[in-house]
């Protein structure tokens, strides 16, 4: 296999837009009042999907690139116990940094020196392709109930 081609289509992969509407799309223009809103019969907010994709990316990054890095406990530390965002500022520092880890990933991805196919040192086999697809496959389903609460709350037209 080609590993340039592969790496290529990972990006992309991670980018979005190939099967399903980008994240970034998905929380485009969000009113502030429906950040911490639980819509009828859901068990979360937009907020706290977001914060869930921004702790799991995090960690699948940190765990990546650190052998020493210690996950946060589950299933507690990665899903906020607010509702929602506590200020214009915290919401916006956490599509901040989603963004920020999701390229530093892509920046792994693009090393050419980093076998994707090869066993970490650490943990149970895992390797770079494997991390790439469990962060693409993690945020592309929580994208997808964004958009399910942002129907149900009435803010999305497709």
């Amino acid at each position: 296999m080609n590993d340039k081609v592969l790496r290529k289509q990972l990006v992309s992969l991670l980018e979005g837009e190939n099967a399903h509407i980008s994240f970034e799309k998905a929380v485009a223009d969000l009113p502030a009042h429906l950040r911490g809103v639980k819509p009828a019969n859901l068990p979360y907010s937009i907020w706290q999907l977001i914060e869930h994709i921004r702790i799991t990316q995090w960690d699948i990054l940190e765990f990546s690139t650190n052998a020493s890095h210690q996950s946060p406990n589950w299933p507690d530390q990665y899903w906020p116990s607010k509702d929602g965002p506590a200020s214009e500022q915290v919401w916006q520092a956490s599509l901040s940094q989603i963004k920020k880890d999701k390229q530093a990933f892509i920046a792994l991805l693009n090393d050419t020196g980093k076998d994707l196919f090869e066993a970490f040192s650490y943990g149970e086999g895992q390797n770079l392709l494997r991390e790439a697809l469990l962060i693409a496959d993690h945020t592309s389903y929580h994208t997808g109930q964004i958009i399910i609460a942002r129907r149900l709350l009435g803010n999305w037209q497709s």
